[in-house]
């Protein structure tokens, strides 16, 4: 989700709710504690110079349970936030303290904003070597090949 896609989404939500991945829902009482923007400037093992940058927005809890977010002072969060940082319509991505730090992709269902799975990956297979896929072989394929070869039973090369 994009900053744009947020704010529309927000103009015309009167609560926010934010859903975890196994469907629990983050305390209403959460605090957007920091909206950033962050670089990530790095080479891939394929040795590609390589730059991301995102707005970051890191969603934190605390004993202030009488604390509601409202969806216009989130809207002001975010602008403010533009004019300092230049965030444009950066795609987001949300922290979160679970066991550890957690990051999400963002989207929404029409109702509740859905904190993401986010996975690694290697920017780089055709130089390692990767396949794009795991072959997939016929058990019924692989008995046809074995009637050919010198290791059926009773050869004696086994």
């Amino acid at each position: 989700m994009t900053i744009a896609q947020i704010k529309t989404h927000l103009s015309k939500l009167k609560t926010i709710a934010f859903e975890l991945p196994d469907g629990k829902l983050v305390p209403n009482h959460f605090h957007v504690t920091e909206v950033g923007k962050v670089t990530k400037h790095f080479i891939d093992c394929g040795g590609t110079l390589r730059n991301e940058v995102v707005a970051n927005f890191q969603l934190w809890e605390a004993n202030d349970y009488d604390h509601r977010l409202h969806p216009e002072k989130l809207i002001h969060i975010i602008e403010l936030s533009d004019n300092y940082l230049d965030l444009g319509n950066l795609e987001i991505e949300v922290e979160y303290q679970g066991s550890t730090i957690g990051k999400y992709g963002l989207d929404f269902n029409g109702t509740n904003f859905l904190l993401t799975s986010k996975q690694t990956d290697c920017l780089a297979k055709d130089k390692c070597g990767i396949p794009d896929e795991k072959p997939k072989v016929r058990l019924s394929e692989l008995n046809k090949n074995t009637v050919n070869s010198c290791c059926t039973p009773k050869t004696g090369c086994c």
